[in-house]
């Protein structure tokens, strides 16, 4: 299988002419199926694709990691740059009403920034689901990732609206993209809310395939304890991860960390950066 991976969403750009803005958008292309992984927060993806030269009508599904809107602000526009139906994707807790809720400031909504409605009119069929969908044979999401480690955790300033009541956002919604490649497993993370361990012990369970090539993506690390970030960064290297390209809500601190412990395994995953496997 060939495989063409490129960045076009991301907090930092690498090249002057290329749009960086907060959020995360990943192209994953093959021979049988190509895959865009997230939209970022409005019209950076679909820029980026245009400036790279990269026809969006070529996109065959649409994976979303989880509703927030960073993840899910350029919806509309590559939608609109698709131009025909295409899949969506994604858990059913993507439609929660996603707020932000921190002491001393104001709450604020972070779902999804559009109707359905509109969406399906742009042509967006969703496939929510909270199971593991297989794309090709090689090619899933992971659906719901179970926590199971003792470090890691959901930051708690997430919440859930239903009706006038507040209740703690799981991030049920929260998934990943898994690739069984040749040289092991390449492990596409979102937001990594439920952690970026859980999420890989889970892509191992659910493929039965132990060597991790690459984990690429954010693994929200942004307001980690110093000694989650240590057990992260002991876990990776327990799973022997042999390529490392993190950004977006991994957060300068873990990044610096990581970059320092892995050396020529890490790299910074920005906007522009695309590798063939």
């Amino acid at each position: 299988m060939k495989l063409h991976i490129t960045t076009l969403s991301e907090n930092t750009a690498d090249r002057g002419y290329l749009l960086a803005e907060q959020g995360l958008s990943i192209l994953v292309e093959t021979d049988d199926v190509n895959i865009l992984f997230d939209t970022g927060t409005s019209i950076s993806a679909s820029y980026n694709a245009d400036v790279l030269g990269i026809d969006l009508t070529r996109i065959d599904r649409i994976v979303l990691s989880h509703g927030h809107y960073d993840h899910t602000g350029g919806l509309r526009q590559i939608l609109g740059k698709i131009g025909k139906e295409v899949e969506i994707i994604a858990h059913p807790d993507v439609w929660a009403a996603k707020y932000s809720r921190r002491q001393g400031r104001k709450d604020t909504y972070n779902g999804i920034p559009f109707q359905r409605q509109e969406l399906e009119r742009l042509g967006a069929n969703f496939n929510l689901t909270t199971k593991p969908v297989k794309i090709t044979d090689s090619i899933m999401t992971t659906g719901e990732v179970p926590m199971v480690t003792d470090f890691e955790e959901i930051e708690p300033v997430f919440f859930m609206k239903q009706d006038s009541s507040w209740q703690p956002d799981k991030l049920l919604d929260d998934q990943a993209l898994i690739i069984n490649a040749e040289p092991g497993l390449i492990v596409i993370l979102g937001c990594a809310h439920r952690g970026p361990i859980n999420t890989l012990y889970y892509a191992q369970q659910l493929t039965g395939v132990k060597p991790i090539y690459m984990v690429l993506g954010g693994c929200h690390l942004t307001h980690a304890s110093q000694e989650r970030i240590r057990l992260t960064i002991t876990a990776l290297k327990e799973l022997n991860v042999q390529r490392l390209g993190l950004c977006h809500c991994t957060g300068l601190p873990a990044i610096m960390l990581m970059a320092h412990e892995f050396g020529d395994k890490f790299f910074f995953n920005n906007v522009g950066t695309c590798f063939d496997i």
